[in-house]
């Protein structure tokens, strides 16, 4: 057996966090079977979002901690002998008055070529690598939500085909921080409402790190979907507990303890407004989908 494999790394520049994904993809020859084997996975919370959403840009502190994490990026893709990467910028970058100059500052000082992406952008990226789970059945309807810490974003399936698509500045930090505007929260549950009206679609597909949390929190089998029953008496224990009492019973850090219960009320909106009860949560996030698109853009350059 004769297999062809690739090392690749995706760079996520969140707004709550960064994180550097590095994979293994091995094609065998023969068959064409295709296997991604996650080599490391490594998370920062950096939380850019808080100086974004509440100066309009990243500060001095916070900018050092992202120059410094993606130093130790790069040194650990030289180690690993990455051979391509991506890193993408969302939400916080996409608002913050700095962003663009950050972007050129770290291609100048440290050799890393970041694209600040759009939320229709990267909804897409993460949605295909749900898809390629093969857990979402191309014939049904499925109502998309992605978490984030900036923003929110949504989008309806159907048939396979992207029919609608909603971004909203309603992520955790943003919500944590106390800057999202009454009429944002207003227009997301009338979206979601004309959603289900005229779509009414049958599952959410979850994704974020808060969601792919709540899955193991509820000791979920890799492709057993949640209920609205079960996030919704999750959120209703979460929100009694204090920010300590969350860290020891729910056992998350505390770079999470206290964005879970906003994330957690968001899909119970989504799931109430639209009639739904299952939630699938194929636990990937914008680093798998960066993975996914660089191997399939390196596929494609090898069979030319």
């Amino acid at each position: 057996m004769c297999t062809n494999d690739l090392q690749l790394a995706a760079i996520d520049i969140g707004t709550n966090a960064i994180r550097l994904l590095i994979n293994q993809v091995s094609t065998n020859s023969s068959t064409q079977e295709t296997k991604f084997r996650k080599i490391t996975l490594i998370r920062v919370p950096t939380r850019l979002g808080t100086d974004v959403f509440m100066d309009g840009k990243i500060g001095e502190e916070k900018k050092e901690q992202l120059f410094e994490a993606l130093k130790g990026f790069k040194h650990i893709m030289k180690a690993f002998e990455v051979e391509h990467y991506k890193a993408y910028a969302t939400s916080a970058m996409r608002e913050a008055e700095n962003g663009k100059l950050l972007v050129e500052q770290i291609a100048k000082t440290i050799g890393v070529n970041v694209e600040i992406i759009s939320g229709e952008k990267e909804a897409n990226t993460i949605y295909d690598a749900s898809e390629s789970k093969g857990i979402i059945d191309k014939h049904k309807c499925y109502l998309y939500i992605d978490v984030g810490g900036g923003s929110t974003e949504v989008v309806v399936y159907k048939s396979g085909e992207k029919v609608v698509r909603f971004s909203f500045q309603l992520g955790t930090v943003r919500l944590l921080a106390g800057k999202v505007k009454e009429e944002e929260l207003e227009r997301f549950k009338l979206e979601l409402q004309r959603i289900y009206e005229k779509y009414a679609p049958e599952s959410i597909v979850g994704s974020g790190g808060n969601i792919n949390k709540i899955h193991k929190l509820l000791d979920k089998k890799p492709q057993e979907p949640l209920t609205y029953k079960e996030i919704k008496k999750l959120y209703k224990q979460a929100i009694e507990m204090t920010f300590e009492e969350r860290m020891k019973k729910m056992q998350i850090n505390a770079y999470r303890a206290d964005v879970i219960v906003h994330a957690l009320n968001i899909f119970c909106i989504a799931a109430k407004k639209c009639h739904i009860n299952t939630i699938i949560v194929p636990r990937v996030g914008l680093s798998d989908g960066i993975i996914q698109q660089l191997y399939t853009e390196k596929s494609k350059s090898l069979n030319k």
